[in-house]
């Protein structure tokens, strides 16, 4: 696993390869000694998200731009509010512009996203989760944004948890046969088990494996009420058994309330990262000149 400064690095890299290619021809047209001020704005609501990403930016293409910002990751956004000012060379900030703000308006509008789905079950226990249908090469940052909007990671890949669904069970030959196999290959003791299921039988054959988490995918109210009490029942019959309950599948703002509320523990949610609206950012250049801008409390990306 790379860490989160190699992954934003990697991410940042590569936007700019495409974006800039062999060189930003456009940037070309200012005088090399031209230096400006722009500002970054929001014309609307949400919370802000994408601060590292805006500064490995600037620091790969140019050193000498300042950042100044008005905001940090997490932070409530109103319309109108400006975010960040930039201050260095013209070519730099408008060879910067569409990635920052690309990664800006993606991010945010995925922090946004989880802090609505956070808020709707704010009166419950349950916790808010998110998967791995994430923009590809974007999942590190996307999840990210996804821990500033207030809700929690799932597992980050194919690598760190086992998740046996429908076609895993039946390629394995039932659920008992899948967990026993996973069992014997985790690369951990601790690694989790998690099975997929679509009934009560399924339920109890997963739950007679010793799987540590119960997907119960596209299940009605009444169903997820029925799993619960289920596990409790279990619970009470057998001293230290836990198991999480987990509900997917179809997940809206209209009835995530009403599904945390059957007491399931976690609820996965799609649309946090892949049904979602960039949120409105532009930048726009406010002065420019020739003379060295100074400015004591700027910080260095």
């Amino acid at each position: 696993m790379e860490s989160h400064a190699e992954s934003v690095k990697r991410a940042v890299a590569a936007a700019l390869c495409e974006d800039v290619g062999p060189g930003d021809i456009n940037a070309a047209l200012i005088a090399p000694e031209t230096l400006a001020e722009a500002r970054v704005v929001t014309r609307e609501a949400g919370i802000f998200c994408g601060k590292p990403w805006v500064e490995e930016t600037c620091r790969q293409l140019d050193t000498r731009i300042e950042l100044h910002w008005r905001v940090a990751d997490g932070s409530a956004i109103a319309a109108g509010d400006t975010i960040l000012t930039l201050r260095g060379p013209a070519r730099g900030l408008l060879t910067a512009e569409r990635t920052i703000i690309n990664f800006m308006q993606l991010l945010s509008a995925t922090a946004t996203q989880a802090r609505r789905f956070v808020d709707a079950i704010a009166d419950t226990d349950a916790v808010i989760l998110d998967t791995r249908k994430t923009v590809p090469g974007l999942r590190s940052a996307q999840k990210y944004a996804v821990r500033v909007g207030g809700a929690c990671n799932h597992r980050m890949g194919l690598f760190d948890a086992y998740l046996l669904k429908e076609n895993h069970i039946s390629a394995s030959g039932g659920i008992a046969s899948a967990v026993a196999q996973a069992r014997r290959l985790a690369p951990r003791k601790e690694m989790e088990i998690q099975v997929e299921v679509e009934n009560e039988t399924q339920l109890a054959e997963a739950l007679a494996a010793g799987v540590d988490r119960v997907l119960l995918d596209n299940h009605c109210l009444a169903d997820l009420r029925t799993a619960v009490a289920h596990v409790r029942r279990q619970a009470g019959e057998r001293t230290g058994t836990k198991v999480t309950l987990e509900a997917s599948g179809g997940i809206t703002l209209a009835n995530v309330a009403a599904i945390a509320r059957t007491g399931v523990d976690c609820i996965s949610v799609g649309d946090l990262t892949k049904t979602i609206a960039a949120l409105d950012l532009s930048m726009r250049i406010v002065s420019t000149t020739c003379e060295p801008l100074q400015s004591p409390e700027a910080s260095k990306p």
